[in-house]
């Protein structure tokens, strides 16, 4: 049976094995369906990259103390950004829509308190918003 396998595969398969990025657990978005939230918002419009990755520490620190378990992201499109006509910057990573996920996943201090990140949303140009599902705060 491994007869078949093509060189590729078995480098993309041992590729797999020694990466240390994460698996999206399918189950986990199946049970996210069914459950009931209780959400807020916060609307992005307007700040900086850098005021917009502060507010978002805040915000989300603020929601896991007082047991919210969905944040919805409000960052727009992104249509409007100046930095599609600077060739020197990201034309993903300047917009809040791209920028915001990327610095929450790459948080380990956020991320220990987020079940997910709606990436679906994040990458579809016709949204210009995503939900992060909170993990519930312990009881002491």
């Amino acid at each position: 049976m491994t007869d078949n396998i093509s060189d590729k595969d078995k480098k993309d398969w041992l590729n797999f094995l020694n990466s240390t990025e994460k698996l999206e657990n399918k189950d986990q978005k199946i049970s996210i369906l069914h459950k009931k939230f209780v959400e807020k918002s916060i609307d992005l419009h307007g700040y900086t990259l850098e005021e917009a990755n502060k507010k978002m520490t805040d915000y989300i620190e603020e929601c896991f103390a007082n047991g919210i378990n969905k944040i919805n992201v409000i960052t727009g499109k992104g249509l409007r950004s100046k930095n599609l006509n600077d060739p020197y910057q990201s034309s993903n990573l300047s917009i809040l829509k791209f920028s915001v996920p990327n610095f929450i996943k790459n948080n380990t201090q956020l991320m220990s308190k987020i079940v997910s990140i709606d990436f679906e949303a994040v990458e579809n140009p016709s949204m210009g918003n995503f939900d992060i599902y909170l993990k519930k705060k312990k009881q002491l």
